[in-house]
């Protein structure tokens, strides 16, 4: 009885995270359409970006840890402009590069991914 409550709870805790992380994404991709899409390819439909940056879903294939993906948007550098996005839009883009690659870990909570219990 205490093993199906046990896992029922992590169902639905996985459930939970996988429908915000969905809701992130897709806003992560409306950001990243209006602000990135200028220079980089954000989506599958998109015809073309500047040659001289990777696309959205060369850089969710290089499995790039969410933590260093937000860092990394975090601090403006040379190449590309400082957009003063805020934290939560951040974190949105990251989780819409990240949710373009099959691979990809679980959604990212407090930032650290999120795996679920193994059963043992």
């Amino acid at each position: 009885m205490f093993r199906s409550r046990y896992a029922l709870a992590a169902l639905l805790s996985a459930l939970s995270f996988s429908g915000a992380a969905a809701a992130d994404a897709k806003r992560g991709a409306t950001i990243a359409k209006r602000w990135c899409a200028a220079c980089h390819v954000v989506t599958s439909d998109q015809k073309s970006g500047s040659a001289d940056v990777p696309s959205f879903a060369d850089i969710a294939r290089r499995s790039v840890d969410a933590k260093a993906l937000a860092a990394f948007l975090m601090d403006p550098h040379p190449r590309m402009p400082d957009m003063h996005l805020s934290r939560t839009e951040i974190d949105a883009i990251v989780t819409y590069i990240r949710s373009l690659n099959p691979k990809t870990p679980p959604p990212v909570r407090d930032g650290k991914d999120v795996k679920l219990q193994e059963k043992g």
